[in-house]
């Protein structure tokens, strides 16, 4: 099967100070992939390095055809800025922005379009409210609404249903099933092992390097996980600069 993104000994770091490394596999096309690992891990790393945000320090990564707007990235909740002074509606219409830049004006059709994904994530006439004046869990689901827009065959998420409730949590895993159903490609940072058990069928265990990867009956098995923990628990942030897969 065709893979959306293909690592071949991808190492992604800052500072020429690796996060993860090397990492070779590949997510295929239409595949729902969780990556696990504990605090620490790189598995955050690993999305910013999918959708760009992060270049290689070394090794290959193909997107195998994808452009930057098929795919839809969305990070964690802590890393957004709420103060900026933004109505619900409008920053569900970001979700047009591969479309219209900067200067191109919001069609009705569009607007149309951003009302009904508030509707699908069950927050129908919230348009005018600030997202400030939001919940943890009403936000999430603005910007579940703002990925019905954009409409991307690639979802990359970062720990989506992280400090919501769990109705919102239910809603929002029915939606990227539902999206994985259609032929999508979903990856997820996850830290509930059940939820993943549950509902992915791919698996990416990593503690700065990767543990197994594979279908998650067979990656998602307590040596793994104790391994990740092992790994993780022995790094050290002062040691000096890796030149494994960076040179």
């Amino acid at each position: 099967m065709t893979a959306a993104f293909s690592l071949h000994d991808v190492t992604f770091g800052y500072d020429r100070h690796p996060a993860v490394h090397p990492l070779t596999g590949r997510f295929r096309v239409g595949s729902m992939t969780a990556v696990v690992g504990p605090n620490g891990a790189g598995k955050s790393t690993l999305l910013k390095g999918l959708i760009g945000h992060v270049a290689p320090l070394g090794g290959r990564l193909e997107r195998n055809g994808l452009r930057q707007d098929d795919i839809a990235y969305l990070p964690q909740q802590a890393q957004i800025d709420r103060s900026f002074p933004i109505s619900v509606m409008d920053t569900v219409l970001l979700g047009h922005w591969a479309t219209n830049g900067l200067f191109r004006p919001v069609t009705r059709a569009q607007r149309r379009e951003a009302t009904e994904a508030l509707l699908a994530v069950g927050l129908g006439g919230f348009g005018r409210r600030p997202v400030a004046s939001l919940s943890a869990g009403q936000f999430q689901r603005v910007l579940f609404a703002r990925m019905l827009v954009q409409n991307c065959p690639v979802i990359l998420l970062d720990e989506p249903f992280n400090a919501i409730d769990a109705k919102t949590s239910a809603d929002l895993l029915r939606m990227v099933v539902a999206w994985h159903g259609e032929g999508r490609t979903v990856v997820a940072v996850l830290h509930d092992l059940d939820q993943v058990r549950e509902n992915f069928p791919d698996t990416l265990v990593i503690a700065r390097e990767p543990v197994a990867w594979g279908t998650t009956a067979e990656v998602l098995r307590a040596e793994h996980l104790f391994q990740a923990r092992q790994m993780a628990e022995a790094w050290d942030d002062r040691a000096e600069v890796c030149r494994r897969g960076v040179d």
